[in-house]
């Protein structure tokens, strides 16, 4: 084997000049001991105009820091200690600071992960894309006016002019998104960099931003980077795939062959901890985790974690050699020749097998919830008598679930539809307009204030966002001690001794009871946020997207985790999310919710499986789509329109290519029954959800290869 300079990312590549050329970089950032922690290691990697190129890994990998290195910029306190970045063949870093804003917001756009932080909240939407105009184009007032409203429709915002007259604190993440995607757009850029463009948003969101990406791709020849740890994205969007892991790039080459066949055993693991979609199995998640940044190591970094390490791996450092030049891949690994697409472990994966509800005890039924934001204080009740405002439809309305002992009730919907709504109803922290809810045979006070201490030490909440839900000044301990303070009678050794089992549970080291939760990783705050959940013994808990920005591994670890958990103490969840596959590997049971109404509900197997409703036909499309899977790009026409709210007909009228014209408007769909626990909320007949609505996604949820969960198609060939 031969060691790579560089080879090109592809046989086409080859012949073109490429755009944006990183040679042999080094990053590292100051210590407070006046050293340097290195965070990129010699990368090299070389981009050609018009491509779409996807860099995967953890949390820590440098990601981030290659993506910022690639506008010439580095965060405070870092530090390149070798190498070069050239745009079209310049250095950036030998650039003047004048030279550098000439070619960033012109020639290169950045598109942020946090869309509202990176707008100025006290300046109205058109007039930031009007700035950028003036400097970006040195358009004039009138003329930036007019383009940025363009720009605005451009990216499918709707009412574009009233739009622009909005803050940023009354859009939705969605349209933030393409708000920061118009901005980039303004200086007409060569390449696009664009880090996690989709974290956080709801399935049908993502595919609308990445449907739009596609399009500018295409009309523009704008070359694109993502930064992400979704593979799902990556297989939507991106042609070619670089995997880094600990600050090296350790693979690099074509997308569909490193899904099909990867070259490295980091790739390997992270597509074997990517949920998957078409059947119900637990994912494998990576096992131990990545080296601290600055510790050395000797030999491969990756060998701790690796199944094919020898003793060549824990001795010599592996070269980025070139594996296939036909295919310009590359991989940093001595045994890649060993891997082949049976090693990879996903069609061993664990098979869940789903409770029987009929053999199961209800612990909490919601019987007809109607849940409103409405305030409550002397103005709103003066505004209600003196100008008798026409009443609105409930956020929630005639919602009734159940769940049993030691089950899964996964609440699955877009974001608005009222999924958190109803959690935070179940919790306390919202009382309800109308309707009951009963847990443990009882009925519950309407809030968390009125409530026994035993009704909420039974009932537990864990967060989308540990670092908002965990207290920065308390220790570990502290945060695990609180709740057994509060809800036990414990003494303080039994509290110790509770703590350490409870840390032992999640799969933390006992070490980690002195530390604050700003020295832990994301994932390691999240498993604190469960055992604090778990500290009183609860019987019910809620999940609000736990996982959803979470590394792939480190989501797959927490599924696994709470599963287990499940089996030994017999919690039930409640388990709100938008990520379809992670919902098909953790629920038992599935309730599809529609502006504020179930429209399906039934087992796992049930909800994915035709008859569908066809909004989850939808949701199952949009989710099938963010694979390489050709076949289910039939499905693409219902992706159209945004909830709307209304007390009439079914409120997904308006969006439903299958609508009986003048009854679904109009009349409250019958629910119907398919076998005892699966039952569809719509008018059309049992035969036209099964053959009609449900018929393309079968095709596109069950491919020829079964065991094969990505296919190549055009995403992989570019």
């Amino acid at each position: 084997m031969m060691v790579a300079t560089y080879p090109s990312a592809s046989h086409r590549a080859e012949l073109r000049p490429a755009l944006l050329e990183i040679e042999d970089l080094s990053i590292g950032y100051r210590s407070g001991e006046g050293g340097v922690v290195p965070v990129i290691r010699n990368a090299t990697l070389s981009i050609a105009p018009g491509e779409r190129v996807g860099i995967v890994g953890e949390s820590g990998s440098g990601k981030s820091t290659l993506a910022l290195a690639m506008l010439g910029f580095l965060k405070r306190g870092g530090l390149r200690t070798s190498g070069e970045v050239r745009f079209a063949g310049a250095s950036l870093f030998s650039m003047t600071p004048d030279a550098l804003r000439e070619i960033r917001g012109r020639r290169i756009s950045f598109v942020p992960q946090n869309a509202g932080q990176a707008l100025t909240p006290t300046l109205r939407i058109g007039t930031q894309i009007e700035e950028a105009l003036r400097r970006n184009q040195g358009e004039k007032a009138q003329e930036a006016q007019s383009e940025a409203r363009r720009l605005l429709e451009s990216v499918r915002l709707q009412k574009a002019e009233l739009l622009a007259r909005r803050y940023p604190h009354e859009l939705s993440g969605g349209q933030l998104q393409r708000v920061v995607i118009a901005l980039a757009l303004a200086g007409k850029p060569e390449l696009f960099v664009l880090d996690e463009p989709t974290t956080g948003l709801d399935i049908t969101t993502q595919i609308s931003v990445l449907d739009l990406l596609d399009e500018i791709a295409s009309s523009t020849g704008a070359a694109m980077i993502f930064v992400s740890h979704d593979l799902a994205v990556m297989a939507r969007s991106a042609n070619r795939l670089v995997t880094m892991y600990a600050g090296e790039i350790v693979e690099d080459g074509q997308l569909a062959n490193a899904f099909e066949a990867p070259h490295h055993p980091y790739t390997k693991g992270l597509l074997a901890s990517a949920p998957r979609i078409d059947r119900h199995t637990l994912p494998h998640p990576l096992i131990g985790s990545a080296p601290s940044p600055g510790l050395f190591v000797t030999g491969c970094a990756f060998a701790p974690r690796c199944s094919y390490c020898t003793e060549i791996c824990r001795t010599i450092h592996p070269n980025l050699v070139v594996t296939h030049r036909d295919q310009g891949r590359r991989s940093r690994c001595h045994h890649w020749t060993e891997m082949t697409l049976a090693d990879v472990p996903w069609s061993g994966a664990d098979k869940r097998h789903p409770r029987d509800p009929n053999a199961q005890a209800a612990l909490l039924t919601v019987q007809d919830l109607a849940v409103d934001y409405r305030h409550t204080g002397m103005t709103e009740r003066l505004k209600q008598v003196v100008w008798k405002p026409v009443a609105r439809a409930p956020v929630v309305e005639k919602v009734s679930l159940s769940i049993g002992i030691g089950e899964t009730l996964a609440l699955v919907g877009e974001s608005g539809s009222g999924k958190s709504t109803i959690a935070r109803a179940i919790v306390g922290a919202l009382s309800p307009l109308e309707g009951s809810i009963t847990f443990a045979s009882h009925r519950l006070a309407e809030t968390v204030a009125t409530r026994t201490i035993e009704d909420r030490r039974g009932i537990q909440f864990i967060f989308q966002n540990p670092d908002s839900a965990l207290n920065p000044r308390h220790t570990i301990y502290q945060i695990l001690d609180r709740p057994l303070q509060h809800f036990t009678d414990m003494n303080k050794r039994e509290r110790r001794t509770r703590i350490e089992t409870l840390v032992t549970e999640v799969r933390l080291p006992s070490n980690y009871l002195d530390r604050f939760p700003g020295q832990l990783s994301g994932g390691e705050k999240q498993r604190v946020a469960i055992a604090r959940a778990l500290a009183p013994d609860p019987a019910l808990i809620l999940c609000d997207e736990i996982v959803s920005a979470l590394d792939v591994s480190v989501q797959a670890a927490i599924v696994r985790l709470l599963v287990n958990l499940q089996q030994t103490r017999q919690t039930s969840y409640l388990f709100v999310a938008h990520d379809l596959a992670v919902v098909r590997a953790i629920a038992d049971r599935v309730a599809v919710l529609y502006s504020g109404r179930l429209c399906e509900i039934g087992s796992a197997d049930e909800v994915y499986s035709a008859p569908f409703h066809p909004y989850t036909a939808m949701l199952i499309a949009a989710a099938t789509l963010q694979t390489p899977n050709s076949t289910s790009r039939a499905v693409r026409r219902p992706l159209i329109g945004e909830i709307a709210i209304t007390s009439r007909g079914c409120p997904f009228a308006s969006r439903c290519e299958y609508r009986i014209a003048g009854l679904c408007e109009r009349e409250e769909p019958p629910w119907r029954s398919f076998g005892t626990t699966h039952t569809i909320r719509c008018h059309l007949s049992p035969d036209e959800l099964t053959t009609g609505v449900g018929s393309l996604l079968v095709q596109g949820l069950h491919s020829e290869r079964p065991d094969t969960p990505w296919q190549k198609n055009g995403t992989g060939d570019g």
